[in-house]
């Protein structure tokens, strides 16, 4: 969202002097944490949300998250960041059949309001034939999404990143800011390092970690637990996978399989700014790929991690203005890979 925002406000203001403060070594909270999926909702999430929402605001909020991904790969192009238009698909086990049914009826409603923007007219469909081939253990019904896909996490950073400084916009890492405040020309920030830095305007894009700046906002921290295998003989799905009201997701990374997910495990728990990883998520996350993803298959997990989302009543962002000098481009809901480029243009657009 940083890097976005700032190199849209250089592209609007060529002659502007730019500089984006990461508090990390990398981006670390959600932005090279994340699993890599390029999606903008399941039929079984949507539905979730029209269930909290009125539905101008889903399908408005669905809107962005497409367009955020068109504008992402127009910016950096497929190729830098691995782009595979694989589809994503939603597994119902078979206590889930009512869900299931709900959804399936739901389809030509769905497609309907997504053709609106995508110009595709049938974009969820059944894929109950490819159940066999893919070898799911405790799954009755699949579900596609036929324009979703996968990109690698990291090789997008650094293509944002080498966009940035080849507009001559400075990134500086390990410097992290413990206030911002306005004054009549601008904003002042205390930075970790003790030194006070002035700026005319400031985005402030720091997803889940905002309410540490303005604890006024409506902003919690949403701890995400992933892990993943060392590459599998044979395997025998690719694409990308949702399941539980996407609550878990999964998807193929070459032969290996990443699989994340659990937070409603323990919402209290993983409300939280600590990166690790708990003993009962990761013993679900492990059951979960022997019993549906990877039945009757060997598999060593070869890494584990967690990241940090930025959450509030439901999925909306929030974008608006703090005061004359500040812009808020805040709690991307989870969809942070979709919204990401988007909220970035609309947050410069404001200054």
């Amino acid at each position: 969202m940083g890097l976005s925002a700032a190199l849209q406000s250089k592209i609007r203001f060529p002659e502007a002097k730019i500089l984006v403060l990461e508090r990390g070594l990398l981006p670390m909270g959600a932005s090279t944490k994340n699993a890599g999926f390029a999606c903008f909702g399941s039929a079984g999430e949507l539905l979730d949300d029209l269930s909290v929402l009125p539905p101008s605001e889903v399908f408005s909020l669905v809107k962005d998250r497409f367009d955020g991904l068109a504008l992402l790969r127009e910016t950096l192009g497929d190729e830098a960041i691995e782009f595979e238009p694989c589809g994503g698909y939603e597994l119902f086990g078979k206590d889930e059949i009512p869900l299931y049914h709900k959804c399936l009826s739901a389809l030509p409603f769905l497609n309907k309001a997504l053709e609106e923007f995508t110009g595709h007219p049938e974009i969820f469909f059944n894929m109950d034939e490819k159940l066999e081939a893919f070898g799911f253990g405790k799954t009755s019904h699949l579900l596609f999404n036929q324009l979703e896909g996968s990109l690698n996490t990291g090789k997008m950073m650094v293509a944002l990143w080498q966009k940035c400084i080849a507009h001559n916009i400075m990134v500086l890492h390990g410097i992290g800011c413990l206030s911002i405040k306005s004054q009549a020309n601008g904003t002042v920030a205390e930075l970790s390092t003790g030194q006070r830095l002035f700026a005319g305007k400031t985005i402030i894009a720091n997803n889940a970690f905002a309410a540490q700046l303005f604890p006024e906002l409506d902003v919690k921290p949403g701890r995400a637990q992933v892990l993943i295998t060392s590459p599998i003989d044979k395997l025998p799905f690719s694409g990308t996978f949702h399941f539980d009201r996407g609550y878990y997701y999964f998807r193929h990374v070459g032969q290996r399989v990443l699989f994340g997910g659990g937070r409603n495990l323990d919402f209290e728990g993983e409300t939280s700014y600590d990166f690790r990883t708990t003993d009962h998520i990761q013993q679900q996350l492990e059951t979960y790929l022997r019993d549906i993803i990877l039945p009757g298959k060997n598999f060593q997990i070869e890494q584990r991690w967690s990241g940090i989302m930025g959450l509030g009543p439901n999925r909306s962002y929030i974008l608006n203005k703090q005061d004359e000098h500040t812009i808020l481009a805040v709690r991307m809901g989870g969809m942070g890979v979709a919204l990401g480029s988007l909220i970035g243009k609309k947050a410069a657009e404001m200054l």
